[in-house]
């Protein structure tokens, strides 16, 4: 049976996920920096997330992780679906 960690293995191989350092871990999850208009247009918004497969990586709010080089705290972790997936909305500090 294809799990879910499967899946991300096959999308880390296809070049299609973001390696995210957590300590000395590191793990390949799906990184999203998407821009969205705020202030009725003035201004532009990021909200960053990754998601990730629960069973290669748990966090919670106040953890921080790296990607890219970039620094980033987690504010807030959700349950996907069956909770086999995880995803962390990230707040950037560097």
């Amino acid at each position: 049976m294809v799990g879910v960690a499967d899946m991300y293995d096959a999308a880390a191989r296809a070049g299609l996920l973001t390696p995210v350092k957590f300590g000395a871990l590191i793990v390949e999850c799906g990184f999203r920096a998407p821009d969205e208009t705020v202030l009725d247009g003035l201004s532009l918004s990021r909200d960053y997330e990754i998601e990730f497969p629960t069973e290669r990586l748990l966090l919670s709010a106040g953890d921080t992780v790296e990607i890219r080089g970039i620094t980033y705290r987690v504010r807030e972790v959700m349950a996907l679906r069956d909770g086999a997936e995880c995803r962390a909305k990230l707040a950037r500090l560097s």
